[in-house]
This record gives C-alpha cells, structure tokens and sequence, in this order.
C-alpha cells in the first residue's frame, strides 16, 4: 500500500464528534450579540464623495479616457509588428463592408466609408477593449435599414423612368441618410445616458443561447434582403412583420426578370470566398497572416466589370458614384426623434450588447478587463459625434474583430491604422471601386456569416429582463465563521462569537448560481474573501524581479535565479508541450493534481504581507440549482485558485445541484468529486487533515535507497 492511498484511508476514517443543545432561532440567537454598527456621519460621507485628490482626478481621467492609461505603457517593440499587420488586414476587410452594409442601412456607398472612419478614431480614446474592430456591422445596418425604408419608402420618391426617376432616387437617398443620422445621434444619446447611469450591468443577460437564437433569425433578414442584388432583378424593399417572407416572394416573382450575368459573377466571387477561407483554415499554422480574400474579391470583381463595362452591356448593377472626400459636419434632423425613438433604443441595446459579448471574450484570452458602463460611453460617443460627420450607427464585427485578434493586434492602434486606409479610399482612390458589381454584397457578407455572426440580440434582451428575478441577479453573498466548540457557522460580520479557521475562507450565496449572475459570484468571491489570484500571481512574478534583481546587485550569475514552472504560474498555457500532457494523464489522479504547487519557498520573503490562505470552502447549502454558464463559473474558479495552489472545496450540495453538476460534466475529471464535502464542517475538517498530512509529510525524512554492493574488479 502506497502513501497515497494510506493517506486517502486516514482521512476517510477520522471522524469528530460535537456536544452542543439543539439550537432553535430563538435559542440561538440568545446567545448571541450584534455587532454595534457605527456608520459615518452624513457630512463626513458628503466630503469624501466631493474631496477632490490627485489619485481621484487621475483614476477619473483613467476611467473617461482609457488610451491616458494603455498608451503610455505601450511597448513598441512587441507591439509595433503585431499592430501594423493587424490593422492593414482589418483595413482592407473594413473596404468591402462598409460598401456592403452601407447598401443594407438603405444609404449611398460612401457613408459605409464615413462610418468605418470616425467611429474607429474615437473609439481608440474612450474604449476599453482592446481587440475589438468597431464600425458598421450587418444586423445593426439591417435595423437602421428597416427605419430608413418605413419612413422612406421607394415608392415615395421614384416614379418612372428617366431624369425624373434618377432625382427622385437621388431625394429618396438624401431622405433616408437624415433618418439614418437621426437614428444614429438618438442611439448614441441612449447610449451615452446609460454609461452615465452605470447601465452596463445589463451585460450580464447576453447568455449565448439567447444571442444565437436572435442572430440566426437575423442573418436570414440579412440574407433575404440581399437575394435581389445576386440575381439581378429589381424589387421593393419590406420592412416590418414578414418582411423575410415578402421579400422572398419578391424575388421569385421577378425570377423570369434575373440577370444571369450578375448572378455568374457573384457566384465566382461567393466560390472564391468559400475556397478562399478553408484555404487559410487548413494552413493558418503556415500562413503569418490570412489571406484578405474579400478585398482580392473587391479588385477582381471591379476589374471584371471595369474591363467588360458590365453596367453598360449586360446591365449588371454597380457601386455607382463615390465622391472624393469628406462632408462638411451637419446637426441630424431631431424633428424625426418621435418617429425613431423606439427604434433607436432597441439599436442601442443592441449594438451594445454585440461589442460587450466580444470584448468580454477578447478580455478574457488575454488577462485585461473590461468596463461595460465604459462601453456604453465610448459607443455613445462614436454615435452621437459620428451622426454630426453623416455615419450610421456602428458596432463591433465578429468578422473584423477576429481578424484584428488573429492577424497579431495588441492595442487600439491597430483600429486607427484600419481607419486611416479608409481615409486614402475617401480621400484619394474611391473611384477605382465605382464600377464595382452589387452581388459582391452577398458574398461578402456570406464570407462573414461563415466566420461566425455571434452577436445581436434585443429580443433576447427584453425576454431575460421579463424573466430573471431580481433578488437571484443580486443575491446576498457571506463569508462565514465558526461558533467555537459547534459545527455552526454563520456570519463573521454579524457576530463578535463567530471566528474563522485560520487558512480556510468559507463563502456562502443564498441564491442559484446562474448566467445571470455567475460574473457577480466571481467578483464577490474574490471582494468578500480579500483573495484573488490574478493579484497573487502579479506578487509573485514581482518576487521573482526582485530575486533576479537580488542577485544582479550581489554579482551572482542569472543561473541563480530560482526557476518557477511557466505554465502553472501562468494557468497552464494551450502551448504546453503534449509530451508534458501525456506525462501528467500517466500520474494516479488525486485531488493534489488540480493544486499547482510551484512556488519556491525561497522567496516567500519577497511577497507582500497578506492572507496565507490553503482553502476556500463554497457553501452550496442555499444553492438549489446551478445552470452550464454558472457550472462554468464554478470550475474556473476552481482551475484559477489551484493555479496559485489553493484547494477550492463544494459543501453541501443538494442532490438537484450535483445532478447539474454531472450533467454539465464538472465531473470528468474523477478526482473532482473529492473536493464535495456533506456540510461546511466535513469540510474545515478536511482541509485540517489534509494540512496537517502536508506537513507531516514535508517533515519526514526523505526516503533511504537501497544501496547495491560495490563489484570487486578483480571478479
């Protein structure tokens, strides 16, 4: 028998008995005694909230303009390649886009130019995530699109055939771009109010099951109401209910009327798309960057029409007229706000909830944070001052996000450098794409659509909001102690008796532990504990920088400096080595093996002075169920804490939550099961035992090996 599996019969067969009455509330609580609470004087309140500091001016600054605090920390010459690449490859895909989603908002070309531009300047100084490519983005085109053409309808302004058809189409535009702009200026006010209001909590409803039942309905509007520019044919546009089903039955109507040469050529260009991406899926190892098909799209298919005067011959519709320049700033029409205010709210949730969904994954891949009442400014901004340089309302693009990610960006940089690319279209060399070929919208926008179109939602927004309770999305959260001498514990706040055991930090919440709230249970656990392991790691890499230095100063070689595991320091890399893998899975498994234990001694010294925690107990005793967002939740709390080598424990789990637990596979690693205790004291218990073996364990002698005779040569 191993010492393993004498240790694991050690704890299995200690057992604790406690002698205590049976306590009743009433019984309990007389012998008990609150806490006097003295709370600050009124005035004293009203001073610190007004007390103006230089650390308070600065965190402000920091908090209205993120690019005071990311700017002078940049590091040129990590940064710089990474940038520069990302922001040419972003660029040429913001080309096509904006053209492509301009036409879905139901405004000229050029205005997707515009609104691929000053957004994505402004947005550099007021937002806070640093991956994201803001500028138009198809669902919230679509919305603006459907206003546009409800107010503006074609039959509204065009007639028939002639000069007066093309000035009536030439009203009809004008019309609907001052309905864009007011929609756009009202959405950024919206927007703008509630990052004032600290509205961002809403963030937290945008489950992926409600975003993707949204935008796949929305992509099929999107993909109808491009059908009539692949096959040729003119029609009106709907907008409203069963605007999808009108518009199909449009265009099979009219399907005798199809423009076999315009349908040839956006097919050419939707196969070059579909080959083009599995070409740079299959060697995305091999390729520095990946190869920026829609633009490769763009050229060939406007030297196709160009070069064969495809508008002219074959009657194949084209991007038409793209004036040089910019426009003079104009204030939006606010007479149409009571026509468009609905609409502008739905397009500010919306559109703020895409860009929050994607920051939040780009934040999390790469370890920084970010402020979603923030993101409701910078947005409102982008909005509101972009509506005055004529742009639509603008988003984040999954497409161009993952582009900007991928491609090497590290900064916002990279967005201003997409935008100044733009800038030369608008200034210099936008009539080189004039005899561009419409179908190229379809394409364009299936190739995004193929990438991933995660993100819109307002429909989900408003069922989550009707849906979850308020006291489950704010629960109470409490850190518990011991009543000496009983397996009682309550709050450590509310008593003088209650004490905690020295190592051991138990957290309670008295509500399910669900999407809506599984971001707030992180953050609590990590507030209410006084224990967060990003801080612990940041310590203990400053530790190491005070060793080396250490060292430098006493003249010994770098060799010295004590060597820590990278990848358990780090929360295990996707980039470890399979070999290292397959060595860990060759190990028995145990409940040790989710603990990262790294951390020289040696250098304890040079850690600050602050909770020497082993264990974090979460009471699950009020948890009556726990949905895959919060089973998510649960486990990176587990892998973040033993990454710095604290053991997380579950006690008092009803059947109900373990079942969860089961069915959202937090089990597939047996060993896990080992960390569930039947009550809070199984678990204190536990963890003292576990300890006390640790030590006994790091105290015994090591082992003597068996030492083989020494062979006589002359044998």
């Amino acid at each position: 028998m191993d010492h393993t599996q004498e240790n694991e019969i050690l704890i299995a067969t200690q057992t604790y008995c406690v002698e205590r009455p049976i306590y009743s509330y009433p019984a309990l609580h007389g012998k008990l005694h609150k806490k006097d609470k003295v709370s600050d004087p009124i005035g004293d309140k009203i001073k610190r909230a007004l007390s103006c500091t230089p650390k308070k001016i600065r965190n402000i600054i920091y908090m209205f303009l993120p690019i005071c605090k990311w700017l002078p920390a940049y590091k040129p010459r990590e940064y710089v390649f990474g940038d520069f690449v990302s922001g040419i490859s972003t660029g040429v895909l913001h080309l096509p886009q904006g053209l492509a989603f301009a036409m879905l908002a139901a405004v000229p070309p050029v205005f997707g130019l515009y609104s691929s531009f000053y957004p994505v300047i402004l947005y550099c100084f007021f937002g806070t995530s640093r991956h994201v490519s803001i500028g138009p983005f198809a669902v919230i085109s679509l919305m603006i699109g459907g206003v546009a053409v409800r107010l503006v309808p074609d039959d509204m302004y065009v007639g028939g055939g002639g000069a007066n058809s093309t000035n009536g189409t030439e009203e009809r535009d004008a019309m609907r771009v001052k309905v864009a702009m007011s929609v756009t200026l009202l959405s950024g006010i919206i927007q703008f109010c509630l990052g004032v209001l600290r509205f961002g909590f809403v963030a937290i409803y945008l489950t992926e099951p409600l975003v993707r039942g949204f935008t796949t309905a929305a992509a099929v509007h999107v993909f109808t109401s491009m059908l009539k520019y692949l096959f040729g044919v003119k029609t009106k546009r709907h907008s409203g209910p069963f605007s999808v089903v009108y518009s199909t039955l449009a265009v099979i109507a009219n399907v005798k009327k199809l423009n076999i040469c315009s349908l040839v050529v956006g097919l050419m260009c939707f196969a070059l798309l579909l080959g083009g991406k599995e070409f740079n899926e299959r060697f995305k190892n091999k390729l520095p960057a990946p190869i920026p098909l829609e633009i490769v799209a763009v050229i060939i298919g406007t030297g196709i029409s160009a070069g064969f005067n495809l508008e002219e011959s074959y009657k194949v519709d084209v991007v038409g007229s793209l004036p040089l320049g910019l426009l003079a700033p104009a204030t939006p029409d606010s007479s149409l706000f009571h026509l468009v205010y609905v609409d502008a709210i739905a397009i500010a949730i919306v559109g703020f909830s895409v860009t929050i969904s994607m920051a939040k994954i780009f934040a999390v891949k790469h370890g920084y944070q970010v402020d979603g009442n923030q993101e409701l400014i910078a947005l409102g901004i982008c909005n509101s001052i972009g509506s005055l340089f004529q742009t639509f309302s603008i988003s984040c693009s999954l497409s161009r996000s993952l582009v900007q990610e991928s491609t090497g960006g590290n900064t916002q940089l990279a967005g201003c450098l997409a935008s100044l690319l733009i800038l030369l279209v608008i200034l210099a060399i936008g009539f080189l794409f004039e005899s561009l070929p419409q179908t190229i919208w379809l394409t364009t926008f299936v190739s995004s659509l193929f990438l991933g179109l995660d993100y819109g939602l307002i429909t989900a927004v408003i069922i989550a909001l009707m849906t979850v309770i308020y006291r489950t999305q704010s629960p109470t959260y409490t850190v518990l102690g011991q009543l000496p001498n009983t397996d009682v514990y309550i709050d450590i706040d509310a008593y003088e008796e209650v004490k905690e055991h020295a190592g051991i930090k138990i957290f309670q919440i008295n509500a399910p532990i669900y999407y809506a709230n599984s971001d707030l249970y992180n953050n609590a656990l990590r507030r209410k504990t006084g224990v967060n392991p990003a801080l612990i790691m940041a310590a203990r890499r400053k530790a190491l920088k005070k060793h080396a230095k250490e060292l430098g100063t006493q003249g010994k070689p770098k060799s010295s400096v004590v060597k820590v595991d990278e990848d358990a320091e780090t929360g295990g890399e996707e980039e470890a080595k399979q070999e290292e893998q397959n060595e860990e899975n060759a190990k028995p498994m145990t409940i040790d093996s989710l603990v990262q234990k790294t951390f020289p001694a040696e250098l304890e010294r040079f850690l600050p002075p602050g909770p020497n925690v082993h264990t974090m107990i979460l009471d699950f005793s009020q948890v009556n169920f726990i949905d895959s967002v919060g089973v998510k939740t649960v486990s990176g709390i587990l892998k973040e804490y033993g990454d710095v080598g604290i053991y997380v424990y579950l006690a008092a789990c009803s059947a109900q939550v373990v079942n969860d637990l089961t069915r959202n596979r937090f089990f597939e690693n047996p060993c896990v099961k080992e960390l569930l205790f039947h009550s809070i004291h199984d678990a204190v218990l536990g963890a003292k035992v576990r300890e006390a073996l640790a030590q006994q364990e790091a105290l015994a002698p090591p082992p003597e090996e068996d030492s083989e005779p020494i062979a006589d040569p002359e044998e």
